[in-house]
């Protein structure tokens, strides 16, 4: 059997490419820093179309950090018709803990932007190996508690904040949850968590692991953010003790991801503490499937149910409608 039989057939083609281009796959390439050169000339491709395109206004700015750090870097988007008092969400890049800048995710974060109307904010991070667990959740708090206490200059609603990452963002969306949760920080009303990197154990077995990002790439990745450590709730959110009293989540996840298993655990871990969650599974999608395939019916799918679950939970009506 080929192992793209069970791919959804308009994902097959950019599989096909990145193998043709990158032998043993992207990350593969041993030396990180030019890992990190490639994979930042990728991401920069897609950055510079949507910066010629998009109609929000950005603004880059360096807010405080955690205390004796450096300052964490934020960008903040403007809708073109922003409504005071809107929503907002606060957004978190992926990366595998050690990859990607403001940048790297830019056209998501114009995307929400400006289909929902509302006001993002972006975060940076510092990287792993250089900078291991928990210097990513304490630069994403920080930045949280600044778009916080910031509420009235940036002039959003603080009862309708959502926070949303995919992959390591989505690790680090549901950490930053359950960090404010626990410190009583900033109220969030909505987590979207995109097939999150949540299990530091690397034991799921998809039926296909042929993915952009496989088993040897999440080992890796894992044993840079934790150096050592041994994990707590915050770093392998599957496994934090108690997951009671985080605000609803979505959470989505394809079958040819490595991620799939730890993801349905991790909604049922959450159903079982009273989180309301809503799951999605997709048959032949494969991790992060729909920036590889943009066009693809399934990627407009997945797009179209995320922000319908944010339009919800955001109280925002569908254009056309009076708010």
């Amino acid at each position: 059997m080929n192992r793209l039989d069970g791919i959804d057939p308009e994902l097959r083609a950019p599989l096909e490419e990145l193998r043709q281009n990158f032998p043993g796959g992207l990350y593969a390439i041993e030396d990180l820093a030019e890992r990190r050169r490639v994979d930042a000339m990728q991401a920069a491709e897609m950055t510079e179309t949507v910066k010629a395109t998009q109609t929000c206004s950005t603004e880059d700015v360096r807010v405080p950090g955690p205390v004796g750090c450096a300052d964490v870097p934020v960008r903040i988007y403007r809708p073109k018709e922003f409504r005071p008092a809107s929503p907002a969400v606060f957004f978190i890049h992926g990366g595998g803990m050690y990859l990607g800048d403001l940048d790297y995710e830019h056209a998501t974060a114009v995307q929400i932007c400006e289909e929902l109307g509302v006001l993002v904010v972006s975060t940076g991070y510092r990287k792993a190996p250089e900078h291991p667990h928990p210097a990513q959740l304490d630069d994403c708090y920080a930045a949280l508690g600044w778009m916080s206490d910031n509420v009235v200059s940036l002039d959003f609603d603080p009862g309708r904040l959502a926070i949303f990452g995919g992959s390591a963002g989505g690790n680090l969306a549901l950490a930053t949850a359950l960090k404010a949760r626990d410190l009583g920080g900033p109220a969030l009303c909505y987590v979207v968590a995109l097939y999150p990197m949540v299990d530091h154990r690397n034991t799921s077995e998809p039926p296909y692991e042929i993915g952009p990002w496989d088993r040897r790439a999440n080992t890796e990745a894992w044993e840079w953010f934790l150096a050592g450590q041994e994990p707590d709730g915050y770093a392998a959110p599957l496994h934090a003790e108690d997951l009671a009293g985080l605000p609803p989540t979505f959470i989505d996840v394809g079958t040819a991801d490595l991620f799939r298993d730890e993801n349905l655990a991790l909604a049922q871990r959450l159903l079982a503490a009273g989180v309301p969650t809503e799951l999605h599974l997709y048959p032949g999608v494969y991790h992060a499937a729909e920036y590889y395939a943009p066009d693809a019916e399934v990627a407009r799918h997945m797009w179209a149910v995320r922000f319908r679950a944010l339009r919800q939970a955001l109280g925002i009506q569908y254009r056309g409608q009076q708010q």
